[in-house]
């Protein structure tokens, strides 16, 4: 069964990791948030939920505005491979969220770690990241150094490369 938002939030209080949440109307795409930059300050994300002839899967995480050339990015993560974008059925199963609300905070839904999350190094420059916490209805918060302990915390050491172009 996938973690909560509630959940979510009681394991990063018990770190000790600050967060702020804004709650809004759900939001399935970038353009559609875009409306929310002056609420919210921070790097953005955009996720990509990808898998590669092996069914190895990857979650790429980038500053919202990035763009990426799927027809190499696999050469980059170390895929099999090209690479597609997951089946909603696998990204529900992997990490526990439904399209529209891909973010880097599912992590916590992968015990098995079987999703290599990718983070594209420029998003790193933001002091704040900006997520969804495992749904589309609302952006969390969170410092880059504090995401990147979230991140050890549930076992997965991210891929940092520059994968935008």
């Amino acid at each position: 069964m996938p973690k909560s938002r509630q959940e979510l939030f009681a394991c990063l209080d018990a770190l000790g990791i600050a967060h702020t949440t804004v709650e809004h109307a759900p939001v399935f795409t970038v353009a559609e948030s875009q409306s929310l930059r002056d609420q919210i300050p921070g790097g953005h994300t955009k996720n990509l939920f990808l898998k590669d002839k092996k069914g190895a899967c990857f979650l790429v995480t980038l500053e919202e505005n990035a763009e990426v050339d799927l027809k190499s990015i696999h050469t980059l993560i170390g895929a099999s491979g090209r690479v597609s974008f997951g089946k909603p059925e696998a990204l529900m199963d992997k990490l526990g969220v439904t399209p529209g609300s891909v973010t880097i905070l599912s992590a916590i839904n992968d015990p098995a770690h079987e999703v290599t999350i990718v983070i594209d190094a420029p998003l790193l420059e933001h002091d704040i990241i900006n997520a969804h916490p495992l749904s589309n209805d609302a952006t969390t918060s969170i410092g880059r150094d504090d995401l990147l302990r979230f991140l050890g915390h549930t076992g997965h050491a991210p891929l940092i490369l520059k994968v935008s172009a």
